[in-house]
């Protein structure tokens, strides 16, 4: 099958506007990096979402769901197959202490929304740039607080295209981990139970959650967020930072000089320079330190072939 015949019939399966071919996924990523995907798909609803992913697997096509390409660099020569967005689906319901979003809504959002209704919690991630999917893959967490600690069950489709509801427990969240990413599961909502708290007080401590973030991370110029997770017993950035990488990278890509557990995108960087950067610092901190940094971002796609 050709990439020609999968977006005519997935034009005839989701409204057409929803599939395209050839997409730049720069325009999708925060890194604003990334080459073409064969075809992508942007559907408006979690049933044009199941269709999407069985389609690809009856069919044996490659499926890459993007999330909002927050915590993912994408190399140059693209993603062969289908790369599936859930950027359409953000709704946010608040019912009592509930609060029920949509795969594709960003994690601040949710965080917002719940605040506005005096729900304490969900504080920690009203500066997480992921989506609710991305979060839940990899149980997003920031200053003491952590998805688990306040998911009370998601609902996802299995590689085939198979419908579950999963609870806390069934979705093993651990450092940066879960049965979602474990299986290869696509997130398309999920429900969090919180409590009612002081709405001046979950206004300040955003407030100051938001102050650390901004005057700490380098958020001036479009990154992939922390590239590693942190070592048992220390810090990536402590490592980095302490290996004088910071300002050290590649063309357009280069260890921040403001948190050094971030590689920004500093002058129209290639995935190739980011990726050529990574490899630096994971380099440098061995030999210094004797420890293998593990990534945190996801790196996808193909080579450009020159």
């Amino acid at each position: 099958m050709t990439k020609e015949l999968w977006l005519k019939e997935l034009r005839q399966l989701l409204p057409e506007e929803c599939v395209k071919a050839d997409e730049p996924l720069c325009l999708h990523t925060l890194t604003k990096m990334g080459g073409p995907a064969d075809v992508f798909a942007a559907p408006f609803t979690e049933d044009d979402v199941e269709t999407t992913v069985k389609y690809a697997a009856d069919r044996n096509i490659p499926l890459l769901m993007l999330g909002n390409g927050s915590n993912m660099v994408v190399r140059d020569g693209g993603v062969r197959g289908i790369v599936l967005s859930l950027e359409a689906l953000t709704d946010i319901r608040v019912e009592g202490q509930h609060v029920h979003a949509q795969g594709g809504a960003n994690i601040r959002d949710v965080s917002r929304a719940a605040a506005d209704c005096s729900l304490t919690g969900f504080e920690f991630a009203c500066g997480i740039p992921g989506s609710v999917g991305g979060a839940m893959a990899m149980n997003a967490g920031a200053y003491g607080g952590e998805i688990k600690d306040i998911i009370r069950q998601a609902t996802v489709l299995t590689p085939e295209g198979k419908k579950l509801v999963l609870s806390k427990a069934e979705l093993e969240l651990g450092y940066r981990k879960s049965i979602v990413a474990k299986k290869g599961y696509y997130v398309l909502s999920a429900d969090f139970e919180l409590e009612v708290g002081d709405q001046t007080v979950i206004n300040e401590k955003m407030a100051n959650l938001t102050f650390q973030r901004e005057s700490k991370q380098p958020l001036e110029f479009p990154s992939a967020g922390s590239v590693f997770k942190r070592p048992p017993g220390n810090f990536a950035g402590k490592l980095i930072q302490d290996s004088g990488l910071q300002g050290k990278g590649f063309g357009g890509a280069e260890v921040s000089t403001k948190h050094a557990g971030f590689i920004v995108n500093k002058n129209n960087a290639t995935a190739g320079d980011y990726i050529r950067t990574i490899e630096l610092v994971k380099m440098t901190v061995h030999e210094k330190f004797g420890i293998d940094l593990e990534l945190e971002v996801k790196i996808v796609g193909e080579d450009l072939i020159r």
